[in-house]
Formats: structure tokens, C-alpha cells, sequence
């Protein structure tokens, strides 16, 4: 589907104890409630939960009312990643479960590997829908949709051999038309975001906004590490939209940040922004550039408002907005449960 499309709620999975949150705690926790707080206001928030009843104290009564705390095991909190991959067909809604291998099997990702099921199973989902467990690895990420048919990924994602090493380029490009009813992938090869874990996953880079507008990130400053490979991206980016006719829609590139720790580069992106059905959510990282970004992607939205929402400790985990969420279209959820713990 794509993301502007009328949705249920939003994903999303809590940070635990157990996840690489720990060493972050007292900035993740904040940052995590003002998420849910703003877009539990909109529309119905699924908050995944390692302890149900301690999470959603963190929330006031009418927050809890628009939010189904699910309880469950799960190793991060990239729900993005993990969570389903909706096809919206006129009226038929198709859940496909892909695998989740981690970005390459950089990481453990068992216990996340096996989240839709469960929540399928257990009746999150509306059971009459179409469920399909899929022999194919891919990330929400790493895909984007306009929603008449046409695909934006990245060769360095999706190419990658840490995630479908015995097919082929053309093979890949077969099942992604096949499974996201696709009749157009297109490809960008360059493009890179520093301390992104993906492999170049395309919400870091560009977005489509409508059918035929694509946001994506741009810098002027020679000097600036990501100077090349974005420009390269750009020229990628014109050579498509004079094919399609599409609208381009720069977005800055934050002033760098860096880990209080080791003094690394965080990935800041303004491109990993969540469109709502009122509303789009766009990641703010404390920057001079945020203002900017802010009245660049109003331009994409002419029908909805664009709100900064302070993604400063999503970084940290080498993530941001929108990689911590999962949209479902509208008559996907079963309703009964908003308001509610399931414990699965």
C-alpha cells in the first residue's frame, strides 16, 4: 500500500530492558511516549510491549483508549522492518509476512522474526484477511511504494547477499513485482546514509509523498561525507521523474550528530518521515536544519499538515520516525481490542 492510504493505526514495538535500548534508557523512554502520545491523538497506536501493564501507565487515560497494548516477546524495536507489508487492492487487503533476518544477520532477530504471526493468530488482525507467510527476505524499509504500481528501492539493500544470496538480480526483481503487486521496480544505486545499518534502505534517502512526488535528501556542502553519493542519487533521481514525470522535493541533510560515546556519526535523516492520515510526522534532531525541512516537505503535502517531532534518541540506535512504525490500511485491525492488553 501506499502509506498515504486511509490506515487502522500504527505500529509499534516499545523499547525493554533486554533490547540495545538499555545503555539509552533515560533518553529512548521520553522520546517514545511523546511518539505515541501524538499519534495515538490521530488515530489507533499498537504498542508491542514486554510488559503490558507497566507501559501503558506511562499513558493517560484518553491515550490508553486509543491504543491495543500487546504484550509479547521480541528482540528490537524496528517494527518497520518486521511488521507486515500490506497490498491494498480495491477492497482486498493482503498481509504479507516476509523474513526478517536483521539487515543481513547483523543481529538476533528470532523472537521479531515471529511477531505477525503471533499477532495474526491472536486475532490483532481482522481473520478473515489474507495472511501470507513469505519464503522471501525484505524490510519495510527497503521498499516504497506510490501505490499504482511502481516500486522505489536500492540496489545496495536489495542486491545485498546477506539477504536472498541464491537469486539472482532479476530473480529479486520477479518476486518483488510478484509479491507487492508490482509492475515497475526502480532501482537507485547510489546513495548512503553514515551509521545506517540497513545497507541504504530507501526511507532513509527518498519518499514517495503522492503518486508522482518523490522527497528526497540533497546536499550542497562539498564537504559534507555524504556529498557524492547523494549527488549521484539526485542525478539517478532526475533521469526518473523526467522519465515519469514525477515532482522532486529536496530535503536538507542535518548538521552532523554524533554519539556521545564513540564519537560516531548518527544517521539523521529528514526522509524518514510517517505520513498519518491527518497529519505526517517528520523526524526534528535539534538542528538549525530542521525549520528548513520542515517547510521543504510542506511543499510535498499540500492536504496535510506537517509536524516536527524530536527523533534526537532514535538515532542514537542508528534509526529514526520512521523506521520504529508500521502503517496498516483501514479494515485491517480487530477494533475490539483498542483499549485493551493482549497478552499473547
Amino acid at each position: 500500500m501506499a502509506e498515504w492510504q486511509e490506515q487502522d493505526a500504527i505500529l509499534l514495538a516499545f523499547p525493554h530492558q533486554n533490547s540495545d535500548w538499555k545503555n539509552y534508557w533515560t533518553d529512548i523512554i521520553p522520546c517514545y511516549i511523546n511518539i505515541i502520545n501524538t499519534i495515538a491523538q490521530y488515530q489507533t497506536v499498537i504498542v508491542l510491549c514486554d510488559d503490558a501493564s507497566t507501559v501503558s501507565n506511562y499513558f493517560d487515560t484518553n491515550i490508553q483508549k486509543n491504543c491495543i497494548f500487546v504484550q509479547l516477546k521480541y528482540n528490537d524495536t524496528w517494527a518497520r522492518d518486521f511488521g507486515v507489508l500490506s497490498i491494498v487492492n480495491d477492497d482486498k487487503i493482503i498481509l504479507n509476512n516476509f523474513i526478517f533476518n536483521a539487515w543481513g544477520n547483523k543481529f538476533d532477530a528470532t523472537l521479531d522474526n515471529q511477531i505477525n504471526k503471533k499477532l495474526y493468530d491472536n486475532n490483532i488482525f481482522i481473520d478473515s484477511i489474507e495472511f501470507n507467510n513469505i519464503d522471501f527476505i525484505l524490510e519495510g524499509g527497503a521498499v516504497e511504494s506510490n501505490g499504482k504500481g511502481t516500486i522505489l528501492t536500492t540496489a545496495k539493500c536489495v542486491f545485498n547477499q546477506n539477504r536472498n544470496p541464491t537469486l539472482t538480480q532479476e530473480e529479486i526483481i520477479h518476486a518483488l513485482k510478484k509479491y507487492l503487486s508490482a509492475n515497475k521496480i526502480l532501482v537507485l544505486y547510489h546513495g548512503d546514509i553514515l551509521g545506517d545499518d540497513t545497507d541504504a534502505h530507501i526511507d532513509t534517502l527518498a519518499r514517495y509523498c503522492n503518486e508522482n512526488t518523490i522527497a528526497y535528501v540533497q546536499t550542497d556542502d562539498t564537504t559534507d561525507a555524504h556529498y557524492l553519493e547523494l549527488l549521484l542519487m539526485e542525478k539517478e533521481l532526475l533521469q526518473i521523474a523526467n522519465e515519469k514525470q514525477y515532482n522532486l522535493v529536496p530535503l536538507p541533510v542535518p548538521s552532523p550528530i554524533y554519539a556521545p560515546d564513540d564519537n560516531r556519526r548518527l544517521p539523521a535523516t529528514y526522509a524518514n518521515f510517517l505520513i498519518l492520515n491527518d497529519i505526517v510526522l517528520m523526524p526534528t534532531y535539534n538542528v538549525t536544519e530542521d525549520d528548513l525541512a520542515i517547510t521543504q516537505l510542506q511543499k510535498a503535502f499540500s492536504n496535510k499538515k506537517v509536524i516536527g517531532i524530536d527523533a534526537s534518541a532514535l538515532i542514537l540506535q542508528h534509526g529514526s520516525l520512521h523506521c520504529i512504525t508500521m502503517q496498516l490500511p483501514k479494515n485491517s485491525i480487530n477494533k475490539n481490542n483498542i483499549g485493551k492488553i493482549i497478552i499473547i
